[in-house]
């Protein structure tokens, strides 16, 4: 069974797990609009939260939306930090050429992860120990196992 964290909420619609064991808990939208093809919109959730100390939220898309309606987020994952107290808001972009899409109040519109965060210790060095993968990044690793795909 999860590990589960108590966070304290104001919501118009408290976000829920579709399913046990779900990682993420669905947000809903406390607006009505129309996203045309191409458009994007923050979208209100009416929900606000107090997270605990060592805590972090994520807000992620919903797969069924990019899947079926190309309905994505902008700064994805969207990152809750647990001194915020604000309202949870999502910038949702259509990426539908040609269809816009309905959004109305309720329909569940992302996902929020909420998740133990580790904090990092820079320490400034002059070089960086050397590793299998070196400094090779965007596409490096090809397309596919084959060599040089």
């Amino acid at each position: 069974m999860a590990e589960t964290v108590e966070v304290l909420i104001t919501a118009q619609n408290v976000p829920s797990y579709s399913h046990p064991g779900d990682a993420g808990a669905d947000l809903s939208s406390s607006e009505a609009l129309t996203l045309a093809p191409g458009e994007r919109a923050t979208v209100g959730t009416g929900v606000s939260i107090a997270l605990p100390d060592g805590f972090v939220a994520f807000v992620v898309p919903r797969s069924g939306l990019a899947a079926k309606h190309g309905i994505t987020i902008v700064n994805s994952p969207g990152t809750v930090d647990a001194g915020y107290r604000g309202e949870l808001k999502v910038t949702l972009l259509n990426t539908d050429s040609s269809q816009p899409f309905d959004i109305a109040v309720g329909d569940r519109i992302a996902q929020m992860i909420v998740m133990p965060v580790t904090q990092a210790r820079f320490i400034p060095v002059e070089k960086l120990p050397l590793s299998e993968r070196g400094e090779s990044g965007f596409g490096s690793t090809g397309l596919s196992a084959r060599k040089g795909n």
